[in-house]
């Protein structure tokens, strides 16, 4: 087998992930080529990447069906050997089946799976990581131990944040897409207050994040704390967290992020559930949830919006 072509079109944290299938390939093929398949956005968590030959970005906004057609369509012309596809909607499940690949390896849960060679269930919730479930697909092809999700930040990430690193800090990031699943801001502004105040804080997430990120900010009303949200990329927010005294985390992309760079992180699980199999990696590890017993956690398997109990008490009744 010279060519695979790893499939992970859904969000941060997923292709993430998916990078542990690539380590796994590269262990027992070492002489192939290995593409990455990805949604536009996310290409810059495996850029300059030491093992995968080729990163394929689908622009997922903009003509979504001509962009998918123009991907279908250039996947099956690269003859594939084997297509691994690990996302679970229909349209990874259209490249994955036109892609003329010898083997075409994915989970039952994709409505294309009919046009697998080999499919897996994936489930949910039984205490399997999702790393393991993202290896069992390849496990007839290498073996069933254990690899874990890398990043490879280079020379030019580090550089950037050199500066950053001169002082003891901590990062903190406070916000996800899903409202149920980031701590409440009160939280945050608690935990800084807990903080040495000697150490330094960034708080860090991506552009869309950075008023939230200076509400807190000013509410804590300490002056070590330093707004870094949408100032680095994926790479250099890597770079920095792997050197932090601690990260402090949401059920969310930065978690993985942890876990990928082996970095020590400190996991805030509100509305979700570690059973899930989306916690910690890394060997310097904690989960933080609720203590109380509440019959409304986990409410989903995504997060919410909001609290459709209207108290939020995964999030305000967590000790930080």
């Amino acid at each position: 087998m010279n060519k695979f072509l790893v499939i992970q079109t859904a969000f941060i944290g997923d292709v993430i992930l998916a990078t542990s299938v690539v380590e796994k390939l590269h262990q027992f093929y070492p002489e192939s080529k290995i593409d990455f398949l990805l949604r536009k956005g996310n290409e810059g968590l495996l850029e300059n990447h030491p093992i995968i030959n080729e990163v394929i970005i689908w622009d997922k906004k903009n003509k979504k069906l001509d962009n998918l057609k123009a991907i279908t369509k250039s996947v099956k012309k690269s003859q594939y050997d084997v297509v691994i596809n690990l996302h679970r909607h229909a349209s990874s499940g259209l490249i994955t089946a036109f892609s003329g690949a010898k083997q075409k390896i994915g989970f039952k849960k994709n409505p294309l799976s009919f046009s697998y060679t080999k499919k897996v269930e994936h489930n949910i919730g039984d205490g399997t990581h999702e790393v393991e479930r993202n290896q069992q697909l390849i496990a007839d092809l290498t073996d069933k131990g254990f690899a874990v999700p890398k990043l490879y930040p280079v020379n030019k990430d580090y550089s950037s944040v050199e500066a950053l690193k001169k002082e003891g800090y901590v990062c903190m990031a406070p916000t996800s897409v899903w409202f149920t699943k980031q701590l409440p801001k009160e939280q945050w502004v608690n935990l800084i207050g807990k903080i040495n105040d000697k150490l330094v804080i960034y708080l860090l997430g991506g552009s869309d994040d950075a008023d939230q990120c200076e509400n807190i900010k000013l509410l804590s009303k300490n002056k070590n704390v330093v707004n870094l949200s949408g100032k680095l990329s994926f790479l250099e927010s890597a770079a920095l967290m792997q050197n932090a005294k601690m990260n402090y985390v949401n059920d969310s992309a930065p978690l993985h992020i942890a876990s990928a760079m082996n970095a020590p992180v400190t996991a805030y699980f509100c509305s979700t559930d570690p059973s899930f199999g989306f916690g910690p990696l890394s060997d310097n590890k904690t989960i933080i949830e609720v203590k109380v017993k509440l019959k409304c956690k986990p409410c989903g398997y995504h997060g919410k919006k909001e609290c459709s109990e209207g108290h939020f008490d995964c999030g305000f009744k967590i000790e930080v």
